[in-house]
């Protein structure tokens, strides 16, 4: 599984193959230049403490290649002579190796960072297309921590990949070299002491792979605590819940706490793993150092201090590439819950349907049935609306009125039975054509953090300012727009904190009037409204119903007593239909759901 992640992700950086290839060269010439700084202390000690005028007699084949590449430099040159030279040349491969390196992470800060902003892009566009049951089934702050922690901590596999698998096994074949040019007997004892490392190593990662899961689950819970008791704190408040509130966020951090310690509990193990490993390769290289009957070869005093500071500098990679692992289980884990929800089917594509430019006759419920799981919602659901005409729907609580409105836009299809526009099926349409005869004005009005002039323009980006204000103005919205501190490029703040309930409703309702769409669905558009907010809001939907074929949804049954007709729903089923003076004279659901709202029999029944 986490193979088949690691290609995936790799997938996703393909774009960047050829700035991902640049850095890999970078970091292969800067590891190759690290190991050849540390081979020039050799001959630089020499120079130091060695024969002047002379390069040393070669012991080991390492002293004889390197004679062989410094001799044109410091051939036949005194001791200080030749010191200085190589203090230069050192000087100089050191600041090419670190220009190499810089340029290596930065290559490496680039790819990583594509690969986040793609990632990223592709899941919130896929979250768009998703089921609507998906986003009541799962937390908002598990998406969110999906969105942000655990896309940006899939990078580190690219990371690990570029600036540190790679760079550190460069240098340890490097190292590795350097050691077997001086005593291939020794080089073969530590190749193979790798393996008990690798083995320690391995025992670690089959419960970090497993803590580091949990960790980033228990994440997600805990902002989606965050996210939602921050966005209830009037309830909590009104309630007097702070403290109770305060206990159960502090049982969340605590459960946290215990996985992230559970986590670096296995993680931090790898570091004293891999230093007990370099510090017996140490032992190892000293006790060689002064019995050649194990090294194979007489180490002088300069071959061997530069044989230590090569297995010293060996010890970090080591340390390191140990480490990746490690580091790759945790971004895998992140990864493969980013890639859980790109592998759910999107339930809104439009990749194939007919485009439908116009509304013409009317639109058919013909047997239509609809389920949530096993729970049936709906059931042989049949009427027409004409063109032109306002149909109603009511009913008591959870009879299924706002999931027949949202089978039009095509937010659910029908499990059962289908519905027509101007004779053709909904799902035979692509969604967006489909979307682009509908306004939509629900209970629950949408305001987004921006100006009051792109919320208005949703729906319609390219309208003028003078479209904007004309839709406001019919939206009984103008005279509050001008007086916000910036009018119409006033930002209204996260969720239209900075209006009332009523005034988010009027900018609804201008954008619904600035689209002008032939088909209306109104989600009982004024049932969490005052008096007066009403008025105003019932104004600018009268306007907006004024030659559109409309189909509404209403709690308070005074506002649907002009429709052409009524729909009454009952557990799914369509009890009752006709006009409201029928309705309340066939004395059935609906005049008992009219008379609990007035308190009183008109004088009419």
């Amino acid at each position: 599984m986490h193979r088949h992640v690691e290609l995936r992700l790799l997938d996703v950086a393909r774009p960047y193959r050829g700035l991902f290839g640049l850095g890999l060269l970078a970091t292969f010439f800067a590891s190759l230049l690290d190991s050849a700084t540390i081979v020039i202390l050799i001959p630089l000690l020499e120079a130091l403490f060695g024969t002047a005028g002379t390069l040393s007699v070669s012991n080991t084949t390492l002293e004889a290649v390197t004679n062989a590449i410094l001799a044109p430099l410091i051939g036949g040159i005194g001791p200080r002579e030749a010191g200085a030279r190589l203090v230069v040349l050192l000087a100089v491969l050191l600041v090419i190796k670190n220009a190499l390196t810089y340029a290596s992470n930065q290559v490496s800060v680039a790819v990583q960072e594509s690969l986040v902003r793609d990632l990223r892009t592709r899941l919130f566009r896929h979250l768009l297309r998703l089921d609507l049951g998906f986003f009541q089934r799962t937390k908002q702050g598990e998406l969110i921590s999906g969105l942000l922690a655990d896309v940006d901590q899939s990078k580190q596999v690219v990371s690990a990949a570029l600036a540190a698998f790679f760079q550190n096994l460069v240098l340890i074949a490097g190292s590795l070299t350097v050691l077997g040019l001086t005593s291939w007997r020794l080089t073969l004892i530590t190749l193979a002491a790798a393996p008990v490392m690798v083995w320690g190593i391995r025992e670690l990662l089959q419960r970090l792979r497993h803590h580091a899961s949990a960790w980033a689950d228990e994440r997600g819970l805990l902002t989606s605590t965050v996210t939602e008791r921050l966005g209830a704190i009037k309830l909590i408040r009104a309630y007097g819940a702070e403290d109770t509130e305060s206990d159960r966020f502090a049982a969340q951090t605590a459960r946290y706490r215990k996985r992230v310690i559970r986590t670096q509990r296995y993680s931090s193990l790898t570091s004293p793993v891999s230093e007990v490993f370099g510090g017996l390769v140490i032992i190892l290289i000293i006790v060689a150092a002064s019995n050649p009957s194990i090294s194979g070869v007489t180490l002088g005093p300069a071959v061997t201090i530069g044989f230590l500071a090569v297995a010293l500098k060996m010890m970090a990679p080591i340390k390191s590439l140990s480490q990746f692992p490690t580091n790759l289980a945790v971004a895998l884990a992140s990864a493969e819950r980013v890639f859980r929800w790109l592998d759910l089917p999107a339930a809104d594509q439009d990749e194939s349907g007919l485009a439908v430019a116009r509304f013409q006759r009317q639109i058919e419920f013909r047997g239509v049935g609809f389920s949530y799981g096993q729970e049936p919602v709906l059931a042989e659901v049949s009427f027409t609306i004409p063109r032109g005409s306002i149909v109603a729907v009511v009913g008591p609580s959870g009879a299924g009125k706002t999931t027949l409105l949202e089978l039009v836009p095509r937010f659910h299809d029908p499990a059962r039975g289908s519905i027509l526009i101007d004779g053709v099926a909904t799902t035979a349409l692509a969604r967006s054509s489909l979307r682009a005869l509908i306004g939509l004005v629900g209970q629950d009005t949408v305001v987004l953090n921006d100006t009051v002039h792109a919320n208005i323009a949703y729906g319609r980006p390219e309208a003028t300012r003078e479209q904007v204000i004309a839709a406001a103005r019919a939206a009984n919205a103008l005279e509050f727009i001008e007086r916000l501190p910036d009018g119409f490029d006033t930002s209204l703040g996260e969720r239209g904190t900075r209006l009332s309930g009523g005034q988010r409703q009027r900018i609804a309702i201008a954008r619904a009037l600035l689209r002008d769409p032939p088909i209306l669905i109104l989600d009982e558009a004024t049932s969490a409204l005052d008096t007066e907010s009403e008025r105003l809001v019932q104004e600018a939907i009268d306007r907006l119903m004024a030659d559109r074929t409309v189909l509404v949804v209403a709690h308070r049954l005074a506002t649907v007593q002009h429709a052409d007709d009524i729909l009454v729903l009952d557990q799914g089923r369509i009890v009752e239909r006709g006009d409201h003076t029928a309705l309340l004279a066939a004395n059935g659901l609906y005049r008992r759901l009219y008379e609990m709202q007035f308190r009183t029999v008109p004088e009419d029944a």
